[in-house]
C-alpha cells in the first residue's frame, strides 16, 4: 500500500511507524490535516501504554483495556469517542500493513453516554440583516467582509471551507461554486443571485491585486490568504458593529439550514446543501420546525389514562 518506494524516515521505530500511519491517513483515507494530527497523538499514546511494543502479539484485551482506561480517565464522552475512532483507524492500518495478525478494530468498542442535544439555533432575519448592514461596503475590507458573510449565510459553508475557496472554484456561467469539504470532498453548489453580486463586487473593487489563487485575501500587506480563524473573527467583529450578541461562524451555517427548513425544503435537499454524509446529521434540523412536528403528533385518545 503505502510502502511503495518510500524513503525510510529517521527516528525511533515508533516515529517511523507514525510516519507510515500518517501517509495512510492522508493518502488512503483522505482525512483533514487536523484530524490526522489528532489520530497520530492518540495512536502514539496507545502504543506508549502497551506492555509490549510488539504489535503482532496485540490482543483484543489490550484494545478494550485501553478504551476502558481512556473512558475512566475523566475525559468527556466526545473525547473518549474520538480516541476510539483514532484507535480503530490505527488498528485497521496495522492489520492492512501486516503488522498485526488480526483486525482488532472492532475490539475498540464505542463509548456511550448522555450528551446534551440542544435545538440548532440560527440568527433571526433582523439580526442577519443587521450583520450584513454592519459591513462598510464602500471600503475594500467592507466588501470582503460582506461577501464572506453572505457566503456563510446563504450557502452554509464551514469557516475552513470559506478560507479554502479559490478563484478557480467560481463558475460564473453556471452560477456555481466548488466547495472543498471534509475528507477531500468536492461539491458544486449553485449560488443565489445575492451571493454572485457580492463576490463580483469584492473581486472588482475589494480584492487587492495578487497572483494568489485563493479567493479571500487579507486586507493589509502582505496580501496573504485568510485563515479559518479570520472567518470567525470577521463574523464576531460584524456582530459587535451591528450591536447584536456575538456568535461564531457556525451559527451562520445553522441560519442557512433553518431558513431552508422554514421554506419547507425536504431534509434530503438540505443535507445536500450542507454536504452532510449522513441524513442523521441533517435530521437535527427537523426539530427546529416545532409547529410542523406538533401537527404530526397524534392526539391523546379520548378517555385514555394519562400518566
Amino acid at each position: 500500500m503505502l510502502g511503495l518506494e518510500q524513503p525510510e524516515p529517521a527516528g525511533t521505530p515508533t516515529d517511523r511507524l507514525m510516519a507510515r500511519f500518517e501517509r495512510y491517513l492522508l493518502l488512503e483515507r483522505g482525512l483533514a490535516a487536523g484530524t490526522v494530527r489528532g489520530y497520530l497523538t492518540h495512536a502514539r499514546r496507545f502504543l506508549d501504554g502497551l506492555a509490549s511494543a510488539e504489535l503482532d502479539g496485540l490482543t483484543a484485551a489490550d484494545v478494550t483495556g485501553a478504551v476502558l482506561d481512556k473512558a475512566a480517565s475523566g475525559v468527556s464522552v466526545s473525547a473518549a469517542q474520538y480516541f476510539v475512532s483514532a484507535l480503530r483507524a490505527f488498528l485497521r492500518f496495522c492489520f492492512l500493513e501486516g503488522l498485526a495478525q488480526a483486525d482488532l478494530a472492532q475490539a475498540a468498542l464505542q463509548v456511550g453516554g448522555r450528551r446534551s442535544s440542544p435545538l440548532p439555533r440560527g440568527l433571526g432575519r433582523a439580526d442577519a440583516r443587521a450583520l450584513l448592514d454592519a459591513c462598510d461596503r464602500p471600503t475594500a475590507l467592507g466588501r470582503r467582509d460582506y461577501a464572506l458573510i453572505v457566503v456563510l449565510l446563504r450557502l452554509g459553508l464551514r469557516r475552513g471551507e470559506v478560507a479554502a475557496l479559490r478563484l478557480d472554484d467560481i463558475d460564473w456561467r453556471a452560477g456555481e461554486l466548488v466547495v472543498r469539504g471534509k475528507g477531500s470532498r468536492r461539491d458544486r453548489l449553485p449560488w443565489p443571485a445575492d451571493v454572485g453580486r457580492a463576490l463580483a463586487s469584492y473581486l472588482r473593487r475589494g480584492r487587492p491585486p495578487s497572483d494568489r489563487r485563493e479567493l479571500f485575501l487579507r486586507a493589509r500587506p502582505p496580501f496573504e490568504p485568510i485563515a479559518a480563524g479570520t472567518v470567525a473573527s470577521t463574523v464576531r467583529r460584524a456582530c459587535r458593529r451591528a450591536g447584536i450578541p456575538e456568535v461564531g461562524s457556525h451559527r451562520l451555517r445553522h441560519t442557512a439550514a433553518c431558513e431552508l427548513v422554514g421554506a419547507q425544503v425536504p431534509l434530503e435537499r438540505i443535507g445536500q446543501v450542507l454536504r452532510h454524509r449522513s441524513l442523521q446529521s441533517t435530521a437535527i434540523y427537523a426539530r427546529v420546525d416545532l409547529d410542523g412536528l406538533r401537527r404530526l403528533a397524534r392526539a391523546w385518545p379520548e378517555g385514555g389514562a394519562q400518566r
